[in-house]
């Protein structure tokens, strides 16, 4: 019998999978200049994510973040609804819930330096930078790096360095970092991602293909010990990743 927790987690889940094929409506009923985003920020994150997250500060700086910002504007009025959005480029802004638990995971502190792969709106990065010391994310799409960086900028996040390219290298000339987030799915761990993970540092990524896990990995002793957290669906890495596989 699965924890009132795991289960709690596991229902989010399966309401709202970050998924890589999503269909909304590009008007509705609701329009944004009639939404009050600080009011549907707080319903979202004290109604429907605190009673899963327990870190209580990964709660407090996604009160901070204006997702909405991060939202094309067609999508804007259906930002604090706990679910992904379309960005462009067929990727999607992830679902919060996801958000918070990949934030809570890898145990954040204010003087860590975490790599991210898969910078899309720039959310994850956004609510990484509340917690940490230094970001550096990297995305494959380069119309989404530069919209990402250009939006993070304007938000006033100074500890956010976006580079648009291949996150299965990492970024060597800043590692070792204390923590690493893939966002999307890969088909296996990068070796080079493992090597600029610090001795003891965590690891968490979306794992397979058609079925997908999300994962929690620790280096210990130059190796990455990894565990299942919760089935999970996210778009697909893309790049060397996929080369022999």
């Amino acid at each position: 019998m699965k924890s009132s927790s795991a289960a709690a987690r596991l229902g989010h889940v399966l309401a709202f999978l970050v998924g890589c094929t999503l269909a909304l409506p590009l008007s509705t009923p609701c329009r944004a200049a009639d939404v009050d985003y600080t009011k549907e920020r707080e319903r979202l994150i004290n109604i429907e994510l605190r009673p899963s997250i327990k870190d209580n500060s990964v709660l407090d700086a996604m009160l901070k973040v204006p997702r909405h910002l991060l939202v094309p504007e067609p999508y804007r009025h259906l930002s604090y609804l706990n679910q992904p959005l379309p960005i462009g480029e067929g990727q999607t802004i992830s679902q919060p819930y996801i958000v918070a638990l990949m934030t809570e995971t890898i145990a954040p502190r204010k003087e860590l330096r975490v790599l991210e792969v898969g910078t899309g709106s720039g959310y994850q990065a956004a609510v990484l930078a509340e917690l940490v010391s230094e970001v550096y994310t990297i995305e494959i799409v380069e119309p989404l790096a530069a919209r990402a960086k250009k939006d993070l900028e304007k938000l006033g996040y100074k500890n956010v360095f976006v580079r648009a390219g291949d996150g299965y290298r990492g970024w060597p000339e800043k590692a070792p970092f204390d923590a690493v987030i893939i966002t999307a799915a890969a088909p296996k761990i990068p070796q080079p991602l493992i090597d600029q993970l610090k001795e003891g540092g965590r690891m968490v990524l979306p794992l397979g293909e058609s079925e997908q896990e999300l994962m929690l990995g620790v280096k210990e002793r130059g190796k990455l010990e990894t565990k299942a957290l919760i089935p999970v669906i996210f778009v697909p890495m893309t790049g060397e990743v996929r080369i022999g596989k």
